[in-house]
């Protein structure tokens, strides 16, 4: 199943403050009726200083509120409230986020956030010391005690002048969390969890190398998913051709196997979940040239095997430790997998045919220790990586 195929639907009801990043909340409006959502629109006094109602109204076809005494519904904080099944307030200024911390009713988002009984994403941006002063960030923390969801800004050059954290956040990242908390809550909080993704490299000279054909989307999507459900996420990446999203606690490049496994083996301790999903190169060359081969010689590599991470990994578990592991094969795909996670002392195994490679889609298995999950699930990697944080939670 398509993770967008759950979503049709579902009713987001997109608030819009008078920030001057509240162009971006057309493009947002735009994504989510693309994807399916039903996106009804509610503009503060000061976003109207910025953007117009009409251009939410053509984008999404739904109807487009601002007042409490002119709008066609005589109860619309109500209504609009019922309505929703998640309040998304992007961008969220410094004002509203303080009025709605305080419970302050004193527009129609007031009354609307008051009367909506779900939790409530926040998209905070603004200028850096408006975001980072102590006030703001103990409302914030008032929002988050009350259960709503706060999508943190980016660190970045800002319409002030300045460079921090107060930056818009990118639209692609804002959908990825309210699909998350369409269907999920930050019920990982505390956990701290390791991660690796994408595909290691080994050098044969300074150009040419040994590689797979890893993209990193299951590592990405699956490091994607834990930070948003609330997790300390330390990502370790290698070659990966999508975007890493921005809110990661850390995220580590690293080209070989032998720097994947010293940053493994520095960042493993003390942490409750190691995930690793990169595909790394069993195999390196016994000797790289430190200058480029020239090309018309013949050339031949021997090659010897690399160090195996998961397997250290796995004699140095700790007490309550979870090694999850990954398995692309070709063939006998639950048997393989199921071997593998008992040679390497794994608490759960994620097994998927090479097929799949590259594909936003995957069919997997997710295999534990008493051999049961042999039935095979398939859909959008994104659905899948919620799949298998579900599964190692049930551990």
């Amino acid at each position: 199943m398509i993770y967008n195929e759950i979503m049709q639907g579902k009713r987001i009801l997109l608030c819009v403050t008078g920030g001057i990043a509240a162009y971006k909340a057309i493009e947002l409006a735009s994504m989510l009726s693309k994807d399916g959502f039903l996106v009804r629109t509610v503009l503060t006094d000061s976003a109207k200083e910025f953007i117009s109602p009409i251009n939410f109204a053509a984008i999404t076809h739904q109807s487009v509120h601002s007042s409490l005494w002119e709008d066609s519904d005589p109860i619309p904080h109500i209504n609009l409230a019922d309505w929703a099944d998640l309040v998304v307030v992007a961008p969220a200024t410094a004002n509203t986020i303080a009025k709605a911390a305080r419970g302050i009713a004193d527009n129609l988002l007031g009354n609307i956030l008051l009367a909506h009984t779900k939790p409530v994403l926040w998209v905070p941006a603004m200028n850096v010391h408006m975001y980072e002063n102590p006030i703001t960030q103990k409302n914030i923390s008032r929002l988050l005690e009350k259960g709503d969801y706060v999508l943190k800004p980016q660190i970045g050059h800002l319409a002030c002048g300045y460079n921090g954290q107060g930056k818009y956040p990118p639209n692609v990242d804002v959908v990825h969390a309210i699909k998350c908390y369409l269907g999920h809550k930050q019920d990982l909080i505390g956990k701290k969890v390791l991660i690796t993704a994408g595909g290691t490299v080994e050098y044969i000279d300074p150009m040419r190398t040994i590689g797979n054909r890893s993209t990193g989307k299951m590592g990405i999507a699956l490091a994607r998913a834990l930070s948003l459900r609330g997790a300390e996420l330390s990502l370790v990446y290698a070659n990966i051709s999508v975007d890493i999203p921005y809110h990661l606690y850390e995220a580590i490049a690293v080209n070989t196997v032998d720097e994947m496994y010293e940053v493994v083996m520095n960042l493993a301790k003390g942490k409750d979940w190691i995930i690793k999903c990169a595909a790394v190169s069993d195999y390196k060359p016994v000797q790289s040239s430190s200058h480029k081969i020239k090309k018309g010689s013949q050339l031949q590599l021997e090659l010897q095997p690399t160090i195996d991470i998961l397997a250290e990994l796995g004699k140095i578990k700790a007490s309550g430790q979870k090694l999850i592991g990954f398995a692309a094969e070709t063939e006998n795909l639950a048997d393989n997998a199921k071997a593998k996670l008992i040679r390497k002392n794994l608490d759960l195994i994620v097994a998927n045919h090479l097929d799949n490679a590259a594909q936003d889609t995957n069919s997997i298995y997710i295999i534990d220790g008493t051999g049961t999950g042999t039935e095979p699930l398939e859909g959008d990697k994104n659905l899948l990586a919620h799949m298998i944080i579900d599964r190692i939670i049930q551990l």
